[in-house]
């Protein structure tokens, strides 16, 4: 049997070119960063330009009050992990939580808020990587929040699901999202003006700095310690319906916000086909792909095919092994050697032995994990079949598996993957004088002591941002990621099995039909599970996803084009050809270059 051939039909071209290649989750932020490459900036600008365009075209994905993972590499230079992702607060504990009769950290609501890390991240990567002053990098975001945006089909069925939450215990909500009481019309223009100055206000913060650097500096003193974390801290004190259906306060203070600094960190990897995959560690759930990556890497080309019936087994069965490890070892305070065990060729090969003929039901993480606690079980397409990446939005407010992200790779040689995600419009209460609310990050986090990703206080939540850079020979070849909660690092995996294995270009094996596991606790409230739950896509074929229910997988059709929102950039490093690609499904992402 051999891997099934990449089919000649495409969505879109493969984009070519040697200047500089943009593709993101949207098309006004890869328009902006590409203009900013247009005008001599490099792949940082340009990622910092179409990141804070994200926050305001792609509300329900993101926004300032959220986090953000990257990771790049400059020219000739080693990968590196951009960690945007703050702390719990001091006041963020498993007592208080219990105190507040909290079995979980709620899903939306300012008490599940970790520290603010997007702005920072973003700040500090433009400050020692970028060339351009903070104004022009701003001035895209500024535009679009004051002048106007098409306001996305998506964005208004966001709203409408949470419209009666808004009116009825968020007035601030309202008032910022809904007009006159209804709800915007798609493709109208929306503005955010509150956002727009404070921007205006970060940028001004720098006036009379000596440097560059310097006035960059200011901008983030102005954001972690100035006029944005006091309103920050005076707003969240007044209590709030959570998504718990009871109310709190928030516990951020401005002390939690100017106690954070966003940093730069080595990245986790490991061999796979020739290629070295670099990922960002164990506070994120990167490593998963990592572990999975490794559990396949012997065997037949034909295991690693997602569209046959006996490769589609093989990769659930491996992702359900991994992510089993995820929850039982991965977070903040993860053992270090714990988590070398976890990536060595040797555990994998011990792993490896438990893939059997028929689907497992049963979450079976390795070495002397302690017991998770009780998994709710539940079989809800709706939520496990949320593949295009958008979110799936209870009228309370949680959401699951929403997220945008960015890639760019320019003429000099820098490339870089950026997921951005949290504080999205429906996570709590907008701010009135800011423009955004805060991000639920601590939702990821268990009340049970004694795991690695128990709540505790300046602690990252784990997160399931997770952005991929491949390299080759040393010289990184390809940035990629894609939104989609725990589904990202699996529709990640498909892409690397069909272009490193395979032999697809980066377009058809972003078109090509995924499918992803739900067959271990979710990340996001109230974090239940479907044991051997598998969700494909229709194109996969009857005769496959008979295989696969004959084996006893639990198997949801998600229909035809749903599931996945991937982008990718890449560079040949011996000709210096750019490449990008961008995801079909939903209509939103787009990849542009020259």
């Amino acid at each position: 049997m051999t891997y099934t051939p990449a089919p000649e039909f495409k969505t879109r071209p493969d984009l070519l070119g040697r200047f500089g290649m943009v593709a993101s989750t949207h098309w006004l932020a890869s328009g902006a960063a590409q203009a900013v490459l247009e005008r001599g900036g490099n792949a940082f600008d340009a990622a910092v330009a179409g990141g804070f365009v994200l926050h305001v075209v792609e509300p329900h994905l993101n926004g300032p009050g959220g986090d953000l993972v990257g990771i790049f590499a400059t020219s000739g230079g080693e990968p590196t992990v951009l960690m945007g992702q703050g702390p719990a607060p001091a006041g963020a504990s498993v007592e208080h939580m219990r105190a507040e009769g909290l079995e979980l950290v709620p899903g939306a609501g300012a008490l599940a808020a970790a520290v603010p890390g997007a702005v920072e991240a973003w700040l500090m990567l433009l400050r020692d990587h970028g060339t351009w002053e903070l104004g022009e990098v701003l001035a895209y975001a500024i535009d679009y929040a004051r002048n106007g945006h098409p306001i996305l089909g998506r964005t208004v069925s966001t709203i409408a699901t949470v419209a009666d939450l808004f009116r009825d215990h968020w007035p601030t909500s309202a008032d910022h999202w809904l007009v006159d009481g209804e709800l915007p019309e798609p493709d109208t223009m929306v503005r955010n003006e509150a956002y727009a100055s404070v921007l205006d206000r970060l940028v001004a913060a720098g006036d009379g700095a000596g440097s560059r650097e310097a006035r960059i500096d200011a901008a983030r003193a102005a954001w972690g310690s100035g006029f944005v974390a006091e309103a920050i801290d005076e707003f969240v004190r007044t209590p709030h319906r959570h998504a718990s259906g009871t109310d709190h306060s928030g516990v951020i203070t401005a002390a939690d916000m100017a106690g954070f600094s966003a940093v730069y960190e080595t990245p986790v990897s490991t061999s796979f086909r020739g290629h070295t995959i670099a990922k960002a560690g164990a506070w994120t759930q990167g490593p998963v792909l990592l572990q999975i990556l490794n559990l396949l890497d012997p065997l037949d080309d034909a295991l690693l095919d997602p569209c046959n019936p006996e490769g589609a087994h093989t990769i659930l069965e491996a992702i359900k092994l991994a992510f089993a490890d995820r929850d039982a070892h991965y977070g903040d305070g993860a053992d270090a050697e714990r988590m070398e065990v976890l990536l060595s060729q040797e555990y994998a090969a011990t792993r490896r032995a438990l893939i059997g003929d028929v689907a497992s039901r049963e979450v079976r993480p390795g070495l002397d994990a302690k017991e998770l606690p009780p998994l709710r079980e539940t079989y809800d397409p709706a939520a496990s079949a949320a593949g295009v990446g958008e979110p799936t939005v209870s009228p309370t407010g949680d959401v699951r598996g929403d997220t945008c992200h960015i890639d760019v790779a320019d003429r000099w040689g820098n490339i870089i993957a950026v997921t951005p995600s949290g504080g999205w419009l429906q996570s709590s209460p907008t701010i009135p004088a800011l423009g955004f609310c805060l991000g639920t990050r601590l939702q990821m986090t268990w009340l049970e002591p004694g795991l690695p990703s128990t709540l505790q206080p300046g602690r990252r939540p784990r997160t399931t941002l997770t952005p991929t850079l491949v390299l080759r020979d040393g010289e990184a070849v390809t940035a990629v990621g894609s939104p989609g909660g725990d589904q990202q690092d699996q529709w990640q995996l498909l892409y690397l099995l069909r272009t490193l294995v395979g032999g697809y270009t980066p377009q058809q094996a972003i078109d090509a039909p995924a499918l992803h596991s739900t067959s271990f606790p979710g990340s996001f409230w109230p974090r239940t599970w479907t044991p051997a739950g598998a969700v494909v896509e229709d194109r996969l074929g009857e005769a496959l996803i008979e295989s696969l229910r004959e084996r006893g997988h639990a198997v949801e059709a998600a229909g035809d084009w749903s599931l996945g929102r991937l982008s990718a950039v890449t560079r040949d490093p011996a000709t210096g050809t750019l490449s990008a690609a961008a995801n079909p499904r939903g209509a939103q992402g787009y990849a542009v270059g020259r």
